[in-house]
């Protein structure tokens, strides 16, 4: 979460509050064959479209992200 300030037309300042765009999701894991259900960004649904849901999940354990899945 990071923090900003909404500004009105009249350049009037309140604090706001930007979260980040999280969805539950589950995902297939054909080599398991089962269902795994995580809490994901929109970013990390692209990057799981783009290079494979088994090697997201390794590169994310290798980067301590996760401790398992």
């Amino acid at each position: 979460m990071i923090t900003g300030n909404n500004v009105s037309h009249s350049k009037r300042r309140t604090k706001r509050k930007f979260y980040p765009n999280l969805f539950d999701k589950k995902f297939y894991l054909p080599e398991e064959d089962r269902w795994i259900t995580l809490k994901v960004s929109a970013k990390a649904i692209r990057t799981i479209n783009k290079n494979g849901l088994l090697s997201t999940l390794k590169e994310a354990k290798s980067k301590g992200f996760i401790t398992s899945y």
